[in-house]
C-alpha cells in the first residue's frame, strides 16, 4: 500500500556514505583524507571528474530557508568538478581531527514530481509527500483504524 509520506533520501541522485566504513562496502575504495578546511561531503559524482567544465551545476537541493508558503525549498547548488566528484568524510574515530563546523554540502535531488510536494512532518525533518495519496482521515488525532482498535481493546478490558 502507498503511503502519503517518504524519505528524502529516495530523491538523492547520488548514493549517501554515512561512514568511511560504508563508503569503502558501497565502492569497494578507500575515502580520500578528511580536508578539515572543506565542509564535510557524504555524496560523490563520478561523473563531474570528466566534465569539460570547471564548475558542475545543480539544479536541486534542499534550502536552508523555508519557503513563504511554511514548506522546505529548494535551491541550486554550484562546485568546481574536482568537489562534486569527491567525498570529504568526517570519522569520528579519527584521533585529533575536529568535528566539523562547516555544514555539510546538500545531496542534488532529481526534481519533484507534479503529485509530491516537501513538507515540515516535525520541526527541521523534510519528507516527501505524495499528494496522490490521501492522507488518513483523523478525529481529534485519531485514524478510524486507531478508533477500531481502541474499541477492540476496550471490549476486551470490558471498559
Amino acid at each position: 500500500m502507498a503511503q502519503p509520506y517518504f524519505a528524502l533520501d529516495r530523491l538523492y541522485l547520488f548514493p549517501y556514505y554515512r561512514s568511511r566504513q560504508d563508503y569503502r562496502a558501497l565502492t569497494g575504495k578507500e575515502a580520500p583524507a578528511y580536508d578539515t578546511t572543506r565542509p564535510p561531503k557524504n555524496w560523490e559524482d563520478p561523473a563531474a571528474a570528466q566534465s569539460t567544465r570547471r564548475t558542475v551545476v545543480y539544479e536541486n537541493v534542499l534550502a536552508d530557508v523555508m519557503g513563504e508558503d511554511g514548506k522546505p525549498t529548494l535551491d541550486m547548488l554550484v562546485l568546481n568538478k574536482t568537489e562534486a566528484a569527491t567525498v570529504n568524510l568526517y570519522d569520528q574515530t579519527t584521533a585529533g581531527v575536529p568535528a566539523p563546523e562547516m555544514a555539510p554540502v546538500p545531496v542534488p535531488l532529481r526534481a519533484l514530481n507534479d503529485n509530491e510536494e516537501l513538507v515540515y512532518t516535525q520541526p527541521g525533518i523534510v519528507m516527501v509527500r505524495d499528494k496522490s495519496v490521501p492522507l488518513p482521515e483523523t478525529q481529534n488525532g485519531f485514524t478510524s483504524e486507531d478508533r477500531e482498535l481502541l474499541r477492540a481493546i476496550a471490549k476486551k478490558l470490558s471498559v
